[in-house]
């Protein structure tokens, strides 16, 4: 009996997955992105660069540079992370990955005129949507944690980016 509901599984299975439509995601493979981001612990608008040397595997880059303006007390800002994203899930516009990154964060300490320097570490899932007939545009949005450590202050962190914080890609 119970080998039998094994094999009805398994045919229900088969049927199924025969019956469906095949989904295709976008095809990234060998592709270079550049857009922005602005996803540093602190407000840090980036430039981004992202490529996939294969259809599972992206890496990305970001840079933010804020000089600060001595009028008006803002702080001089900079960072630079890398992230490693791992395809897990492919819908027809839309591509699901989980990954982690790490960066360098350095901001100025307006009260006593010095820099702290430290680093950021992030773990995060994640999708980037595509409409259709506007291939080469993708938008993200992110989920997950974060740990930033400037001089001696730790900050454990959740995340929670739309497209217009975890960033806008134009694909060649």
């Amino acid at each position: 009996m119970r080998q039998s509901k094994c094999w009805l599984a398994k045919l229900i299975f088969l049927g199924v997955s025969l019956l469906t439509p095949q989904l295709m995601a976008k095809d990234l493979t060998n592709r270079l992105g550049v857009g922005y981001a602005n996803q540093f612990s602190e407000d840090l608008p980036s430039l981004a660069i992202r490529y996939y040397p294969n259809a599972q595997l992206g890496l990305t880059a970001a840079l933010g540079v804020d000089t600060g303006d001595d009028g008006s007390g803002a702080p001089s800002k900079f960072g630079f992370m890398v992230r490693i994203l791992k395809i897990i899930f492919i819908e027809d516009n839309m591509n699901f990955y989980m990954g982690t990154g790490a960066g360098l964060l350095s901001r100025e300490d307006v009260t006593n005129n010095e820099t702290d320097s430290g680093f950021e570490l992030t773990g995060f899932a994640g999708g980037e949507y595509f409409f259709s007939g506007l291939d080469s545009l993708g938008f993200s949005f992110e989920a997950g944690i974060g740990v930033t450590s400037i001089s001696s202050d730790v900050r454990f962190r959740t995340i929670g980016d739309h497209p217009l914080r975890a960033g806008i890609i134009f694909y060649f």
